[in-house]
């Protein structure tokens, strides 16, 4: 599950990065400043998607895992409905508010207004990517790990044949990067209906009448998951908005650190979108050993791949420089980050996936609360404290030690819950030996 998400979501991401690394050939600090204050408006919505997505998944896994695929099929349809209205309505929403938003992450000047004509482009493919999403979160459901990766991957692939082709082909530059990834999210829409509708046969209309229902159960995840995945570009802006008050090229090389961990970390990524499925299956066949292991193996390997990729940055920074044609202010920055910074994710990969299981054991409210503990005690002091010492490189150190807090705390609380609800369910199959107890074995 993690090895084909990891293809799939590789793809978007090597993509991005691939597009500021055209961006890079056009010559311009404003012009990459401008891609990162962008990037910056978009993950907001990208954030309600994947928490919609996240509801998704676990009801219908979990649906799927306790025998009822007609009741899977129906969460499936409403859940598409509800992620298409809410994926417009956030749409409508971002473009409003592109302006405001972009002058409080302290984009001024020509970088501002290249910012948000990008984004007059390509936020309308918002909608297509909230379904998109949400069909490949039923995919994971069912367990088909491989069609779920070619929605992803066949977006990706969009991309990086029109990237080049409009940017230095026809000669629209940034801006047809923004028309690639338009049009990316509207072939990634189709081959996700055509893996949920045509393969397995999960989709059909949504029945008004059982709309209600299915809108309380998918609320119950969604709601809190889209809070605890706003707060991470709330910390980020704020970040954002710290460094941008040291010049283009400070957040220049924000925007190519982002990219690159994004590709760096995409197998943490994909792990916590795959255990989702597999967590919410054996939560509901009650195997709640299978639930533990799974969630020690995914640290294990979260803690080993996040000091392999930071040893990779270490000794490849320089490298990363050159390929973004990045002055020496922001060179210095990314190197910094890529030997120092990046410790961060040792501990972001552990909060990732533990929030990764409170979603999916029934638990969102404590995904929201760590997310935006991170995103705020974690971040705003750290990062304010960190870059009045130590400037943009202290502000990446606040962000390590904020990070670190939170993850650990994280980790511990996942486990206590896990043990609480074995206990729980052990105590009641005394009680009351059922299909649950004879399934583990007891």
């Amino acid at each position: 599950m993690t090895l084909t998400g990891t293809v799939g979501t590789l793809s978007i991401f090597a993509v991005d990065l691939l597009s500021l690394i055209y961006v890079s050939r056009l010559g311009s600090t404003e012009l990459k400043a401008s891609a990162g204050f962008a990037t910056q408006v978009l993950v907001y919505p990208v954030a309600v998607d994947i928490g919609i997505t996240i509801a998704v998944t676990a009801a219908v896994s979990r649906a799927l895992g306790s025998g009822h695929r007609a009741r899977a099929r129906r969460i499936a349809a409403s859940g598409l409905l509800i992620a298409g209205v809410i994926g417009a309505a956030v749409a409508v929403a971002a473009l409003l508010g592109a302006a405001p938003s972009l002058a409080m992450f302290g984009a001024r000047g020509e970088a501002r207004d290249v910012a948000e004509r990008f984004l007059l482009i390509a936020l309308p493919g918002n909608v297509p990517l909230a379904l998109g999403m949400a069909l490949s979160g039923v995919l994971r459901a069912v367990g088909d790990a491989r069609r779920a990766m070619m929605v992803t991957l066949a977006g990706g692939l969009v991309v990086a044949v029109l990237d080049p082709l409009l940017i230095f082909g026809l000669h629209l530059g940034i801006y047809g990067a923004a028309i690639s990834t338009l049009a990316s999210r509207f072939v990634l829409l189709g081959v996700g209906l055509h893996g949920v509708g045509r393969v397995h046969g999960l989709l059909q209309w949504p029945r008004l009448r059982t709309l209600g229902l299915d809108a309380r159960i998918l609320a119950a995840v969604a709601v809190p998951a889209v809070a605890a995945n706003l707060a991470t570009p709330f910390g980020n802006g704020y970040a954002l908005h710290v460094y941008a008050g040291y010049g283009d090229a400070a957040v220049a090389a924000a925007a190519i650190i982002d990219r690159t961990v994004y590709v760096g970390f995409a197998v943490i990524f994909a792990l916590t979108g795959a255990i989702g499925p597999i967590l919410g299956q054996n939560l509901g066949a009650g195997l709640h050993a299978r639930v533990s292991e799974t969630l020690t193996r995914c640290f294990v390997v979260t803690l080993a791949y996040a000091l392999a990729v930071w040893l990779v940055l270490a000794l490849a920074w320089p490298g990363i420089a050159a390929l973004f044609r990045a002055s020496p202010e922001t060179a210095a920055y990314l190197g910094f980050f890529c030997r120092w910074g990046v410790s961060a994710w040792l501990f972001i990969g552990m909060l990732f996936v533990a929030n990764a299981a409170f979603n999916n054991l029934g638990f969102p409210l404590l995904s929201m609360l760590f997310n935006w503990g991170r995103a705020t005690l974690g971040t705003l002091p750290c990062v304010a404290f960190g870059a009045h010492v130590g400037g943009v490189e202290g502000g990446m150190v606040g962000m390590a030690v904020g990070a670190a807090v939170f993850g650990v705390g994280a980790v511990v609380t996942a486990y206590g819950v896990v043990g609480r609800m074995a206990r729980t369910t052990a105590a009641h199959t005394r009680r009351d030996p059922g299909p649950a107890a004879l399934r583990e074995g007891t």
